[in-house]
């Protein structure tokens, strides 16, 4: 054997072993990567297993608390324990799911097909529009939902659209949900999150009941301020919390439905024993056929 021979073997073997104590520790580390991915997606997706699971109980006792408000809604006038659609929370509990239900005539808004223009102009104007803006806001909603392409004075048929470049143009038809009023010249997503509230399509109606109405719809009245609305409202919830149907109120004489629609929004807002939180909106519309006792126009998921 040469000189040397041993010694560069020896180095040449604990090279090797180095070489492979380093593959080993690389594949121990990616080894643990892996596993701790697998243990992190376990963990994620039983935590999405979880939260989809509080979230579908939340929309069942939600859908329980619209069809409780059916319920009651379908019980005799006579009945004293009846809730009423009148705006007031009813609140109860089930499957340790705190529920609170509003029910209100749609009468108490103001209808976006039917109502008259006195008081769609006043709903503009408290809104915080001056009296031009009122006006040219006005007229392309009745452009709007008129059958005819005859244009209003300030108002905006099919070329007042095309020249502003809109893909769409005026529907010449009733408005179908109160959604498609944002479609409207004029009608910026500000002004619309304020008219919203005190809209509807299902009324039917030109006027409203100011007995259940909001403040919103009060206010749209002419001659309304807010100071007599408020003063209203206080003596109105007083009636109401002593068991009696309150008045009228009086600005709103020239306004006041006598029709009841049998349409009703139902609200239940949901708070689950795990804090899920789930809001369902409808609006149904009574009938006397047993076998259909009820007509769903409206069901969608709400805002906690």
């Amino acid at each position: 054997m040469r000189p040397g021979t041993s010694s560069l073997s020896g180095n040449s073997g604990r090279f090797e072993r180095g070489i492979a104590l380093i593959l080993v520790l690389w594949v121990v580390t990616l080894l643990a990567v892996i596993a701790g991915s697998f243990v992190y997606g376990a963990r994620s997706t039983a935590l999405t297993a979880g939260n989809l699971v509080s979230i579908a109980k939340a929309r069942a006792l939600a859908d329980a608390g619209i069809h409780r408000g059916l319920y009651e809604l379908a019980k005799p006038t006579s009945d004293g324990a009846r809730w009423k659609a009148d705006g007031m929370t009813n609140i109860f509990s089930l499957d340790d799911g705190e529920i609170r239900l509003l029910m209100r005539d749609e009468t108490a808004k103001i209808d976006l097909n039917a109502a008259s223009d006195a008081l769609l102009k006043g709903l503009l104007l408290s809104a915080g529009l001056d009296e031009e803006q009122a006006n040219k806001v006005l007229d392309a909603i009745l452009d709007w939902r008129d059958a005819d392409d005859l244009i209003h004075p300030q108002g905006a048929e099919r070329d007042q659209y095309e020249a502003l470049g809109m893909s769409y143009i005026p529907a010449n038809a009733p408005f179908q949900t109160v959604a498609e009023l944002q479609s409207v010249l004029g009608v910026t997503p500000e002004l619309y999150r304020k008219l919203a509230g005190a809209l509807t399509v299902f009324s039917r109606q030109p006027g409203i009941n100011s007995t259940i109405a909001p403040r919103q719809v009060l206010l749209a009245l002419p001659n309304a301020t807010e100071e007599n609305v408020d003063s209203y409202l206080a003596e109105r919830e007083e009636m109401l919390a002593a068991g009696q149907l309150p008045l009228a109120f009086p600005q709103a004489a020239a306004f006041e439905t006598g029709n009841a629609a049998q349409v009703y929004n139902l609200q239940s807002i949901v708070k689950a024993s795990d804090g899920t939180q789930f809001v369902r909106e409808a609006v149904v519309k009574l009938a006397q056929d047993p076998k259909r006792p009820f007509t769903i126009f409206f069901w969608q998921e709400g805002r906690p």
